[in-house]
């Protein structure tokens, strides 16, 4: 019997997830289906119910319904819990259902890959969105030297130092609050790459040999990719490997075994360039 599994948002046809989990199918032998499944905005409750009554046995959850994932009955993990946010939903024996979020492992993950630690590094996390709120809590615990959030709405960004202030070191910015300050390590969390464009951040926010990050990613370069090796970067990475890292992380919740990033990562970067 092949299990059946899938990732739900709302737009879902550019979704990489169905290459990704069927190359750690074969990769590791697993027998199971995934599917790209394209939600309406006011129906994501009834289409988790729907897939559940059909056998399904996970979900992965992108925009816009990671916090309302949050809000389904489940035992949520540690890091699930406080980030408000859920990406992975696994439906186990006895009705119970697991969840959590993987995003933070992704991009950790990869940052270490790279080359870059988070240890004793300056940190800057651009937005405070539900694409950062998954996150903050394993950045923090790689212990940086200090972790500045900066959103153009400071209010939400202080939200999320509230939220984890027992966990580390962090403060909140507006954009124009960073005027002086500079950072080992900058991560774009919004979706300015999206419309082509940066958040407004100043010339010299970033340190001399320090690097840059953007969650999106695309065939080519996005703008804020561009901006980092404009302004010096030593790195300007994209967000294809978090991407790939937080799958294995749920295809692992899911099947107890951990697939291999590093070739899957390199088959897409080829087949996008392609």
């Amino acid at each position: 019997m092949t299990d059946r599994y899938a990732v739900m948002g709302n737009p879902i046809a550019h979704s990489k997830s169905p290459q990704i989990h069927a190359r750690f199918a074969a990769q590791t032998g697993q027998d199971l289906a995934y599917e790209a499944m394209l939600v309406a905005t006011d129906g994501f409750v009834e289409a988790v119910a729907a897939f559940r009554a059909k056998g399904g046995k996970g979900l992965n959850i992108t925009v816009p319904f990671k916090q309302e994932a949050w809000q389904i009955e489940a035992e949520r993990t540690p890091r699930a819990q406080r980030a408000g946010a859920v990406n992975t939903l696994c439906f186990l024996d006895g009705g119970r259902v697991l969840a959590d979020t993987t995003d933070g492992v992704g991009l950790v993950a990869d940052l270490l890959q790279n080359g870059l630690p988070l240890r004793g590094q300056r940190v800057l996390i651009l937005g405070a969105g539900g694409a950062v709120r998954g996150v903050i809590e394993p950045i923090l615990e790689q212990q940086p030297a200090l972790l500045v959030i900066a959103n153009r709405t400071v209010a939400k960004a202080d939200e999320l130092v509230q939220i984890f202030a027992d966990i580390g070191a962090l403060s909140a910015v507006g954009f124009d609050g960073l005027a002086g300050q500079q950072f080992d390590l900058i991560i774009n969390g919004t979706a300015a790459s999206l419309e082509g464009e940066v958040p407004p951040i100043p010339d010299d926010v970033l340190a001399a040999g320090g690097s840059c990050y953007d969650m999106m990613y695309g065939k080519d370069a996005t703008a804020f990719q561009r901006w980092a090796m404009q302004h010096g970067a030593a790195q300007a990475l994209d967000g294809l490997g978090m991407l790939v890292g937080q799958a294995a992380e749920s295809f692992y919740l899911w099947r107890g075994v951990r697939p291999e990033v590093a070739p899957v990562i390199q088959q897409l970067r080829a087949a996008m360039q392609a």
